[in-house]
């Protein structure tokens, strides 16, 4: 067994090896590469198995991605039989594991010439994808004195900066030109997608220290408030994200040139895909199909329905811009036929608008009075929410457990136990799609309202 001198020496040994090896890739003038999650994984970087007390960072964050993290097992997912299934209907002509549809959002799939080492497909949605490739910075970055910046000038993804991460989780979790779940995979049997980055990283579960470390003299904000704060400006980018998707897909800009139009998966899944009963106990035909005509399928407007009351605090002049252009994306997005240049118009208009209001939330105080706000305003517009889409209805409920976290932490109200039991009751409604009930759910918001200040 190594003494405590000789096992010093090794991690000297291991971490100036790993500042040697991009001062050597440097040298030889190699691009930038890909070298997987095993050169995070030793105990004293990320790989210990609980956090390190008095550590600047957990150093644990390999371990919890490679044991609680779903995206470790992502590659996986693709071998099972619903993913062969999905290569079968989809004549994708091998397996899915094998195709570069698939592995676009199941692994790290980088050219072959980006790759830093034998590579392992198998891993997954690793620290790389999130984090950049990591050949220039791996070494260097473990020193006391590298300065963040230096690694994000040498291929680093900029995570801390939320409006970044959301746009790299969105990547896969909504999509771009080059990768993207359309309503013939959907059909195939991949689920639809949706997101919300403060309900989506608490589950992952963080690997990260929330709230980081503040600056000298600056007081550290609580990790609830940061939930709120990757709300709000996740919801804002992911309008944004979904705006351009839109414009795209009217523009045929799709990798493939399948000229797809209108894309089903824009449109509410549940408009067409939903139990059928007696006309007589059909919410929707009860409620007539406000503002479209009987059989066109809906746009899904659930990444605005919710966020759109947040807008209207935040910056009311761009809030009124952006229902006008989402009001025209929705006219027209929900006809059986919508005009490409009608949609790209009011789409590509919508997207600075959204850029805007992010840049306000993601450096914006948050306290007891704007968590409030919100938590009176979506029961308030309840009946909105509940008719526009099942997704909708998840946005709403998602929203809630994030503002009452926060605002029930610093406020204590008394009946808290009392508003969380009726918060899960709303997930509880979204359990089962073809169970929702839109007015069910309204009624269930209203008495959320009743709770409140």
């Amino acid at each position: 067994m190594p003494n405590a001198s000789n096992s010093s020496l090794l991690r000297v040994v291991i971490c100036a090896s790993f500042i040697a090896f991009p001062a050597a890739l440097s040298a030889q003038n190699e691009p930038i590469k890909y070298i997987g999650p095993g050169s995070c994984a030793a105990t004293s970087c990320h790989g210990s198995v609980k956090p390190v007390v008095g550590s600047r960072i957990l150093q644990n964050e390999y371990s919890t991605w490679i044991i609680q993290d779903k995206h470790s097992r992502a590659y996986q997912a693709l071998t099972v039989d619903v993913g062969e299934h999905m290569a079968r209907i989809l004549k994708l002509g091998s397996k899915a594991e094998e195709a570069p549809k698939c592995l676009a959002c199941h692994a790290l799939n980088p050219p072959l010439e980006q790759r830093g080492r034998a590579f392992e497909i198998s891993e997954g949605v690793s620290c790389e994808n999130c984090h950049g490739p990591a050949s220039g910075w791996l070494g260097s970055h473990t020193t006391r004195t590298w300065a963040h910046e230096k690694s994000l000038a040498l291929g680093m993804h900029d995570t801390r900066d939320v409006i970044h991460r959301t746009e790299k989780c969105l990547e896969c979790h909504l999509g771009t030109k080059n990768k993207f779940v359309d309503h013939e995979m959907i059909a195939a049997g991949h689920p639809d997608l949706f997101f919300e980055l403060d309900s989506f990283s608490a589950v992952m579960p963080r690997h990260w220290k929330s709230p980081r470390e503040s600056e000298p003299g600056k007081p550290v904000e609580d990790a609830a408030w940061v939930g709120v704060r990757e709300w709000s400006a996740g919801q804002a980018v992911q309008l944004r994200v979904a705006m351009e998707r839109l414009t795209w897909r009217a523009r045929n800009e799709r990798f493939d040139k399948k000229d797809v139009w209108p894309e089903y998966s824009e449109l509410s899944c549940f408009a067409c895909h939903h139990a059928l009963g007696p006309a007589k106990d059909s919410w929707r035909q009860e409620h007539a199909y406000i503002g479209r005509r009987p059989g066109d399928p809906a746009w899904n407007s659930s990444r605005y329905a919710v966020f759109r009351l947040l807008a209207k605090q935040i910056d009311s002049a761009s809030a009124m811009d952006l229902d006008r252009q989402l009001l025209a994306v929705s006219d027209e997005m929900s006809k059986l036929n919508p005009d490409r240049n009608v949609v790209v118009s009011a789409a590509s208009a919508a997207v600075p608008l959204a850029q805007r209001i992010a840049g306000r939330l993601a450096t914006m105080q948050y306290d007891q009075a704007v968590a409030l706000r919100m938590l009176q305003r979506i029961p308030d517009d309840a009946e909105n929410i509940a008719l526009a889409d099942e997704r909708a209805a998840e946005q709403a409920a998602m929203a809630l457990d994030s503002l009452y976290i926060a605002y029930s932490k610093d406020a204590k109200p008394a009946n808290a136990a009392e508003v969380r039991a009726a918060i899960n009751g709303l997930f509880q409604q979204l359990e089962n799609p073809s169970s929702y009930n839109a007015d069910q759910f309204a009624v269930a918001l209203r008495k959320i309202r009743t709770m409140l200040p």
